[in-house]
């Protein structure tokens, strides 16, 4: 009887000390964290991911896909939970890996510094970078229930977004191009080359990370991974070809400076033809008003009698006379002044 006595009292000892105390857990201020009863966590009604701003970006075909429930989150706090129910808790600080990084396979991606991607011209180079992400507080269940793992997924993702971006990647047309032959991608206009997809991805990648933030505002509805920013620093191409780029380089930039000398002469004697043509016309402006105005008075004296014009052309006559120093006076005139 004592040793059944004993054995119920270790019992109930063995309990309050491990479901009592033990019960007892703490959330930190950087942690969120769900309670299942049983192994299901508790809805909020039948409310979903759908009816948050998470899903917004999601495409129409992609909304039934990626419905999740929205389930109680417990804040930062001191609880206490009951020996049936078991704490799914995650962080909800915000990571910083390389872009290469491979949660599944470490060695991956030369250690996870280098992620190689083909260009549109077949050309294999190598990507270097960081990706920012964090939990997403909107979307709980996909993280903790609905992926295995989200951080291999949404890494995965974005390596996808990123391959087919840097393989169909063609940089804006160059206005100074366009001008100068017409279409873009050419900088020779005798022999009509094309564009390198290397040197377009390097002088457009703030518009390559700007594409990316775009492609990925989806995750946090896909995986409950929130990508906050993508950084790609660096694009190395293969060693072989590393000089003739740099040749290319030199050539477009000679190119695209001649054309933005020759552009800069033109429209400096664009500019010169059209202040001659408004010098002239005020010259020739200058020369016919008095002639137009001397008219307007002479039709003026006519207006008056038939003599004022007489008598007007003799006034200038003497005023003629008076600044010449000799004059000529022919038969016509019959010697008259």
């Amino acid at each position: 009887m004592d040793v059944v006595l004993g054995l119920v009292l270790g019992f109930v000892c063995w309990f309050v000390a491990r479901y009592g105390f033990g019960g007892f857990y703490t959330v930190g201020p950087s942690e969120r964290a769900v309670l299942a009863s049983f192994g299901a966590a508790p809805r909020l009604g039948d409310r979903s991911t759908l009816h948050a701003p998470v899903s917004f970006p999601l495409k129409p075909d992609e909304r039934e896909r990626y419905n999740y429930p929205q389930v109680r989150v417990i804040g930062p706090g001191f609880y206490w939970k009951f020996p049936w129910q078991t704490l799914h808790r995650a962080s909800i600080a915000t990571q910083t890996v390389s872009i290469g990084f491979d949660p599944e396979n470490l060695a991956a991606n030369a250690g996870g510094s280098v992620l190689q991607a083909v260009t549109k011209d077949q050309l294999n180079t190598g990507l270097s970078g960081q990706i920012r992400f964090t939990l997403s507080e909107d979307n709980f269940y996909a993280c903790l229930f609905g992926v295995k793992n989200p951080t291999a997924h949404v890494m995965g993702y974005f390596v996808s977004v990123l391959r087919d971006r840097i393989a169909n990647f063609e940089a804006p047309a160059d206005p100074t191009e366009v001008a100068a032959f017409g279409q873009p991608g050419i900088s020779d206009a005798g022999g009509g080359v094309q564009g390198i997809s290397i040197n377009d991805l390097r002088k457009n990648l703030r518009d390559l990370n700007e594409r990316m933030d775009e492609a990925c505002a989806a995750a946090a509805a896909r995986y409950g991974i929130r990508l906050d920013a993508a950084l790609i620093t660096g694009i190395d191409p293969p060693f072989e070809v590393d000089s003739a780029l740099a040749a290319i380089n030199t050539a477009h930039n000679h190119v695209s400076s001649e054309i933005s000398l020759a552009q800069a002469a033109a429209d400096q004697r664009i500019v010169q033809s059209k202040r001659a043509v408004e010098i002239e016309t005020l010259n020739a402006q200058a020369e016919v008003e008095p002639l137009l105005t001397l008219a307007e008075q002479l039709s003026l004296l006519r207006a008056t009698g038939p003599d004022a014009v007489m008598a007007y052309v003799r006034n200038a006559k003497i005023a003629l006379y008076r600044r010449a120093k000799n004059v000529v006076i022919g038969e016509s005139t019959g010697g008259k002044l």
